[in-house]
């Protein structure tokens, strides 16, 4: 009998219309087949088969139920059947390939997860398989909700505003620039592609010819708003359209480019500038050499930087259809170039490529202005090039190029560097003599240098000074820099002091807490770090503990072997959702199971496992110890014989290391 209503439980298979045969029958009629139109089609077909069938119940005679059990059982016959001969069909084709699991997992991972899986008990409220399908379930509706948009009527453009023929758009006519701002709107309320059809209708709708001049303020709107996806798929659909592809403009392209270089995209601008090259229409001037140099120069891309310079000396090959055949786009680098190159030397730390930039420099005839003085020093400091740091700032001095604030910047870190303070504040004593502008980076610099070498007081007065400057960034960034300068040096009680003077002019932030926090764990404060860590939680502001302010409280904790504390944190970690990291947490887990609490680190191995991790092997290795310690020996046996099918192997000195080092516990 229960195998009866197991099979009358089986669902039967729905009739499902053939999409393809739907869609060429529309395009025959002459009616484009949009998605909302093959939905409203596909519908109407299963209703018409659900009818069909409903008239053929009515005739035939009612089956009974042993008549309607055998037809459900051979359905799922066949149901089975092609199931089986799909899968041994795709085997054939893919043999010596894995089909378990995830591909980029291997076979080990999935063996030792369902090993896993098996050995585990299954009570103490674990999630049972039902619960899952039914959670499945629940999803799979609220998915199709969310999805509801993409067959509704309305989507989200209000065509009205578009048509000419509207009762508004007779009383008064839209300027151009409205029409534009408004398909901004529309295109920055969700990222869509070009390849959307939702996009292709937003496009449409708008109505714009789309000539350089609106493309340019286009992509200038969305480059406000950081939108570098949708003015990349703008310029994409226009060109792609058959009417605008003998129309692209390279002053469009060369716009993109710096959309791109806005946003830190190097990739995707590198992309552009290829597809400008081989169109003899846009190739690329020195507007846009100049922009994706920048671009690449950001990013410490040297060497795509210097196949660009390659590019600009090279002739292009012909193009098809050229009617100007002495056409010749070669150029030369020029300052903009070359300071692009020393920018990507910085991250890097070439520094010989410096001496290279002047020697090309001076080979062109140009001359280096402030900001190639400037971007060399900062690589020679990167490099830790000290002396060259002064010599070129010396000869920077000497060909009457006027050192900016970014320079003096450089050179008192520099000075800190070598630990001149004196030196660091004559220097920015020196620039404010000369009656040049100083950054709030400046005297940023100079804050943290002294605080570095424990003269916080007198850094106080730059923060003043900090305060007065426009554009500058905010009083908390500056104090947590400071602390964690003083940190750096070992000056303690001077930390202590600004956290004490920063909560007199302004409201910590989580950085600063977590700096404090840090100064607190370095320094055996368990009890300053506990009290710091209570009031965060309490503040009636929006201060709210991040994943590294528990990590910090979690250290502070097992560092003072205040255990029950350190439960508390770890429950309120895990309550705030954040996730474990076995790198971080399971060190100090370990050490909690060794004091007592045993129950955290089997809670943790358990959510790593629910997660579809691995733990690493020194879960193993305590939980093996702790059971064999209680001489609970079947499930020491059992934690070895799962991590038998762990994608790791454990050499016999790493056992053997552990039986020693657990001797005494064992014993």
């Amino acid at each position: 009998m229960e195998a009866l209503n197991t099979h009358s439980l089986r669902p039967i298979a729905r009739f499902q219309p053939d999409t393809d045969n739907i869609r060429r029958n529309l395009i025959k009629k002459g009616v484009t087949p949009t998605p909302k139109i093959i939905h409203t089609l596909r519908k109407k077909e299963i209703q018409k088969h659900n009818r069909k069938l409903n008239r053929q119940a009515q005739i035939s005679p009612p089956l009974s139920k042993t008549q309607k059990q055998t037809l459900e059982e051979e359905q799922h016959f066949h149901e089975l059947k092609h199931e089986y001969k799909q899968f041994t069909k795709a085997l054939e084709e893919n043999k010596g390939l894995s089909l378990v699991g995830k591909p980029w997992e291997g076979v080990e991972k999935v063996e030792f997860l369902e090993r896993v899986k098996v050995n585990k008990d299954n009570g103490g409220g674990k999630l049972k398989r039902e619960s899952l399908m039914e959670l499945k379930e629940m999803f799979l509706e609220r998915k199709m909700d969310e999805l509801k948009w993409v067959f509704d009527d309305d989507l989200e453009i209000d065509e009205a505003w578009f048509d000419e023929n509207s009762y508004e758009k007779k009383t008064s006519k839209r300027s151009e620039v409205k029409v534009v701002r408004f398909l901004v709107d529309r295109l920055c309320d969700r990222e869509i592609g070009a390849k959307d059809w939702k996009f292709s209708r937003c496009m449409k709708l708008s109505g714009l010819p789309f000539t350089e001049g609106q493309l340019l303020m286009i992509l200038e709107m969305l480059s406000v708003r950081g939108c570098w996806k949708q003015a990349l798929s703008v310029v994409q659909w226009v060109y792609s359209d058959k009417n605008h592809k003998k129309l692209q403009s390279m002053f469009v392209y060369t716009k993109l480019l710096a959309v791109l270089g806005k946003a830190r995209r190097p990739t995707e601008a590198l992309q552009i500038f290829n597809l400008m090259r081989g169109n003899i229409h846009v190739y690329p001037d020195m507007a846009a050499y100049h922009s994706i140099a920048v671009t690449l120069g950001q990013a410490g891309l040297l060497k795509e930087l210097m196949n660009i310079i390659e590019y600009m000396r090279q002739k292009p090959e012909t193009f098809n259809y050229m009617y100007c055949k002495n056409w010749d786009p070669r150029l030369e680098p020029d300052v903009v170039i070359y300071n692009a190159v020393l920018n990507a030397c910085v991250p890097t730390k070439q520094w010989k490529g410096v001496s290279w930039v002047f020697q090309q420099l001076q080979e062109s005839g140009l001359k280096p202005n402030g900001a190639t003085y400037g971007l060399a020093m900062e690589v020679m400091l990167q490099s830790g090039n000290y002396d060259l740091v002064h010599e070129l700032f010396g000869k920077m001095r000497t060909s009457g190029e006027a050192p900016e604030a970014l320079t003096y910047k450089v050179l008192v870190r520099t000075f800190w560097k070598e630990g001149k303070v004196d030196e660091a504040v004559k220097s920015v004593r020196d620039m404010e003599r000369r009656g040049i502008m100083g950054l709030a980076s400046v005297y940023y610099e100079l804050a943290c240098c002294l605080c570095n070498c424990g003269r916080w007081q007198d850094a106080i007065t730059e923060v003043e000074k900090i305060r007065r400057l426009p554009h500058a960034r905010p009083l908390e960034v500056t104090f947590t820099g400071m602390i964690r300068s003083s940190m750096d040096g070992g000056h303690i009680d001077d930390c202590i002091s600004i956290f004490e003077y920063m909560q007199d002019h302004c409201a910590p932030n989580v950085g600063t807490v977590n700096t404090m926090l840090k100064v607190y764990s370095q320094n055996d404060m368990f009890s300053k770090a506990k009290v710091l860590f209570e009031e965060v939680k309490v503040t009636k502001s929006n201060l709210r503990p991040d994943a590294y302010t528990y990590n910090i409280m979690l250290e502070v904790s097992a560092c003072a072997h205040q255990w029950e504390y350190f439960e508390h944190v770890y429950k309120e970690m895990i309550l705030s959702g954040y996730h474990l990291d076995q790198n971080k947490h399971l060190p100090l887990l370990v050490k909690a199971s060794r004091a007592g609490k045993l129950h955290l680190l089997e809670h943790a191995f358990d959510m790593i496992l629910e997660a579809g991790e691995i733990p690493q092997h020194l879960f193993f290795f305590e939980l093996m110890i702790q059971a064999i310690t209680q001489h609970n020996y079947e499930r020491a046996v059992i934690l070895l014989s799962t991590m038998a099918y762990a994608p790791y192997r454990v050499t016999e000195k790493q056992w053997t290391e552990l039986f020693k080092e657990n001797e005494d516990r064992i014993n």
